[in-house]
């Protein structure tokens, strides 16, 4: 079954160590899963793993209720191991606190890789913006689930 644009996401990418991208994975049916912050922390502990283990810099991130953008630089592996490791680990940690079986996430992943020229403080603006635009909040700092290393 495909989900929403699931069927235009682009196959064989290309990862590039040390450059920046612009991750977006959605969740299944949109379904606002992380509308709970304590089930959105558990997507926040495997960015955080991630860096640990030194396969990619966080540089910001903002969970949302139904889906997720995270901006990192990618330091080993591919950004497809990369995010199947970060969708999967959530999934299943998820999945152990709600008692579930279900796919957590939709298949594949939007990414953007940032161009030298892009102002990648723009970009930051617009991911920490985005519990604003949707209308969860009218203050960023009362959004919990965000942070750039920038603020």
């Amino acid at each position: 079954m495909v989900h929403g644009h699931s069927r235009d996401l682009r196959r064989g990418r290309y990862s590039e160590i040390g450059r920046a991208y612009l991750v977006t994975s959605v969740c299944m049916d949109r379904a606002p899963v992380f509308a709970d912050w304590r089930l959105g922390r558990l997507v926040v502990r495997e960015f955080k793993a991630a860096q640990e283990l030194g396969i990619a810099d966080s540089l910001a991130w903002v969970v949302m209720p139904d889906h997720f953008h995270w901006l990192c630089i990618l330091r080993q592996e591919s950004l497809a191991r990369l995010m199947q490791r970060v969708k999967s680990r959530s999934a299943i940690a998820v999945n152990r606190i709600t008692l579930g079986n279900a796919a957590l996430w939709q298949p594949g992943y939007h990414d953007h890789a940032l161009r030298k020229d892009e102002d990648m403080k723009e970009v930051v603006r617009y991911i920490v913006a985005n519990p604003i635009r949707a209308g969860l909040v009218t203050n960023l700092g009362d959004y919990s689930l965000w942070d750039a290393v920038w603020l």
